[in-house]
Order: structure tokens, then sequence, then C-alpha cells
């Protein structure tokens, strides 16, 4: 890929990023081609291709795009407040399997790691907040039981699981109120992609 000029705002805007190309994350994770048709220019960076995403035909892909492009940690962190925006949405195995998402998000260790990974494997259901906590589960270490032989986890499942747990969570809102609320979404990734 060649190398291009970030300005010092898209650099900073990129921060909590994977990457600051969009292009790259293409490279470095092929399997988001696999959930979204755009494909970015090969000058575009990050910031600018989730911003035309949502301003797209299918704005929908600009919380693919976060789900990925956000480094593990922060797109666990995006999802679980985009989530925790509207409680009312939210069922009992949501409730119960943010808290560890959290705890997750704030301490990252191996212990948290895995205990949201067994408590979201243990939920009888892959609601929006199961998907959230497998996300975290998947973003590093073994995704295997832990008396097994460790299985890594794949790059590209912390943003699978994320885009899975974001997007069904959306259809829970009310039509009228989608678009507004998936911009609202987009605006919460920007943000932490910027934060420093």
């Amino acid at each position: 890929m060649t190398d291009i000029d970030l300005s010092p705002e898209e650099a900073a805007a990129a921060v909590n990023m994977r990457t600051a190309h969009a292009a790259a994350l293409f490279g470095d994770i092929p399997e988001i081609a696999e959930d979204m048709a755009a494909r970015p220019a090969p000058a575009m960076s990050s910031p600018r291709f989730l911003r035309m995403l949502q301003e797209g035909a299918t704005p929908e892909e600009a919380i693919t795009f976060a789900a990925y492009v956000l480094q593990p940690r922060h797109a666990v962190w995006w999802a679980h407040e985009c989530l925790q925006s509207l409680p009312e949405l939210l069922g009992e195995d949501d409730r119960q399997i943010l808290s560890l998402c959290a705890v997750w998000a704030a301490d990252p260790a191996e212990e948290n790691r895995r205990a949201v990974l067994d408590a979201a494997m243990a939920m009888p259901s892959r609601a929006p907040g199961v998907w959230i906590a497998l996300g975290a589960g998947w973003s590093g270490g073994s995704m295997a039981p832990a008396d097994s032989p460790d299985v890594p986890a794949p790059d590209f499942l912390t943003g699978r699981a994320v885009n899975a747990g974001v997007l069904s969570f959306l259809a829970r809102v009310p039509v009228d109120q989608r678009r507004r609320r998936l911009s609202h979404f987009v605006g919460m990734a920007e943000v932490l992609a910027g934060a420093g």
C-alpha cells in the first residue's frame, strides 16, 4: 500500500484505531470484506472513510467499520456505551453480561477476559450484550475452555462480534428513530477513536 500523509486532525482522530489508513484495515483483516460492500479509496484515512460510510446509502456499514477499526478494547467499550445509551431496550441477558464487559474494558487482564468469555459462552441466547462480551473474550488469549489446549482467536472475531452486537441492538430501536440513533453511535465511535 502507498504511504499517505494524514493531516494532524486525521491522525488525532485515529489514535485509538487499529490503523489510520482505511485500506490497510482491509489488508490486515480481510474478513471485514465479508461484512460490508463499501471499499475505501487507497489514500483515504480511516476517520474520513467512517464519515463517508455514515453519510452513504448504507450507513449501517459505518457501524461495521467502527467495530473493526477501533482497537479491540475501545471497540468493546464503544459497543457497551451504545447499548447502555438505551437501557430500556436491554434484556436481562444484556444487563448481566455488560457489567463484565465494563470490568474487562477498565482492566483487560487475562482473568477478566476469561471471565467475560466464559460468561458469554454460558448464556442461553446471543443477545446484543452477549455478542459484545464475545468480542471482549475473543480479543486475545485462547478462545477454548480454560482446561483445553489454547486456541488463539483470529484477529477478525472481535470486530465481527461487536458488529453483530451493535447492529442487532440497533434493530431493537423503533424504525423512525433508527437513523438518528445510528448517527449517534457513529459519533460516539468518532469521539472514542480520537480520545487520547
